[in-house]
């Protein structure tokens, strides 16, 4: 009787595990086509970079710019993130996830998060690729304004910069 009842139990844990395994595969599928996806939009973004540089430096179509910058608040991280990215391009002129990930101790892809959320937030980053990795800067008329005081309200002291 006993045997019989951990030989159920022990049944009943195998098909947990298999139903365990079949999910560990479909999550490792869906994130190899999120890579896949990714990889694939840095490409589409790297050729449409080229294309706008084409069309501004060879032909008077003028590239539409955006002078009224309407950036949303930045939490803390966001906050020490965006400083990065403004001292960091004083010094080296554009930079890079690494760069980034370097200055704040955090991994190049919680940077790349970050520089995301900054500018769905309105912040306009500028990126340019280079052999598919992403450099980095802050629109120059963006920066102009005075953005880390004026529209970001944030002060270089406060972070230790």
């Amino acid at each position: 009787m006993l045997r019989a009842e951990f030989t159920k139990i022990k049944h009943e844990f195998e098909e947990h595990l298999q139903a365990i395994n079949e999910n560990s595969n479909e999550i490792a599928a869906n994130y190899e086509y999120i890579c896949e996806i990714e990889s694939k939009l840095d490409k589409l973004s790297e050729r449409v970079d080229h294309i706008q540089m084409y069309l501004e430096s060879n032909s008077n179509i003028a590239i539409a710019k955006r002078n009224n910058f309407d950036v949303k608040r930045l939490n803390r991280r966001e906050q020490e993130v965006f400083l990065v990215i403004y001292t960091l391009e004083e010094e080296k002129g554009s930079i890079t996830y690494e760069d980034i990930a370097k200055k704040l101790t955090i991994s190049e892809q919680l940077a790349g998060n970050y520089v995301t959320s900054i500018i769905e937030k309105g912040v306009p980053i500028l990126k340019r690729y280079i052999n598919s990795k992403p450099y980095l800067r802050l629109d120059p008329e963006f920066k102009t304004l005075q953005a880390k005081e004026n529209i970001l309200q944030l002060s270089l002291q406060e972070f230790g910069f």
